[in-house]
């Protein structure tokens, strides 16, 4: 195991995971967000350098960590090589087995090699697949300036509203996804529309892995166009820092996947897993 401190190096690391795209967005996303002041206190583990054959980033060992939050403990995990993953993944001191977190990525191996090495330390997992989809470059984004009236007005999100998008988001409702959410809108570019009484009524955000996500209209406030405002102006935002205007979306979600098509979205070759896994019920009274 090697943790990748230099600075130069972790530049160099960021190049070199474009020309691996699309299966490597999920490291490439966090691993730009490190080198861009480093807000979710992340950092790099690799198997070997330069010549890596997997890299996996992960929260800092010495940040404050909540170990039943397995929003904020997330690795996200790239690799050209399979064997090296699964080598790389049982290292001792690469994953905190003791908490439960969550594992990203694009490639579908990922998936049988981490659920093998879980479930050989007794943790459970819990599998979501979703379409992975990346945004057109900012030239080809329809023009959406004729929906910017006020009100309704086109703003960002600010912390008072990570109550809202707590009980709004169907991963959330826990005071873990709570803090959670406060620290992305913080740390992170956001896109909110609100009514007259500056209300949220549409929002996005952007998640670790420079991901747009919790996309969401309320019920009242819907067929209206500002869902399609609301996510051309987050990929907008991203593309203007030179972040991949990524995102995912459920198979069954017919409404968010004709938005993406509306838009000229682009459906990725591969799909995004995310892993949620939870020690063993012994093991997580000790986490209490």
């Amino acid at each position: 195991m090697l943790v990748l401190n230099c600075s130069s190096k972790l530049l160099t690391l960021e190049k070199m995971l474009r020309s691996h795209f699309p299966e490597s967005l999920k490291v490439y996303g966090a691993v730009m967000n490190i080198n861009r002041g480093n807000p979710f206190q992340k950092e790099v583990v690799l198997d070997s350098w330069p010549d890596f054959k997997a890299v996996i980033t992960r929260r800092q060992r010495e940040a404050e960590t909540d170990n039943l939050d397995h929003y904020t403990n997330a690795y996200a995990v790239f690799y050209t090589d399979a064997k090296a993953y699964q080598q790389l993944l049982g290292e001792h001191g690469v994953i905190n087995w003791d908490q439960v977190f969550q594992i990203q990525g694009l490639q579908s191996e990922l998936c049988d090699i981490s659920k093998a090495v879980a479930s050989s330390k007794q943790l459970d997992v819990k599998l979501t697949s979703f379409k992975a989809v990346h945004f057109s470059p900012v030239s080809s984004l329809p023009d959406t300036s004729f929906l910017m009236a006020s009100p309704p007005r086109l703003t960002y999100l600010s912390v008072s509203d990570a109550d809202l998008l707590n009980r709004t988001w169907s991963r959330g409702g826990n005071e873990q996804c709570l803090r959670y959410i406060a620290r992305l809108i913080s740390c992170f570019p956001s896109a909110c529309v609100r009514d007259d009484k500056g209300q949220p009524v549409s929002w996005g955000i952007t998640d670790q892995f420079a991901t747009m996500c919790h996309g969401y209209t309320l019920p009242d406030h819907r067929r209206k166009g500002y869902s399609r405002l609301v996510a051309l102006t987050l990929a907008r935002k991203l593309q203007s820092r030179g972040f991949p205007s990524q995102g995912n979306v459920l198979d069954d979600n017919t409404a968010s996947i004709n938005l993406l098509k509306s838009v000229n979205a682009h459906f990725l070759p591969c799909r995004f897993h995310r892993l949620i896994l939870t020690p063993a019920p012994s093991s997580r009274q000790a986490l209490l």
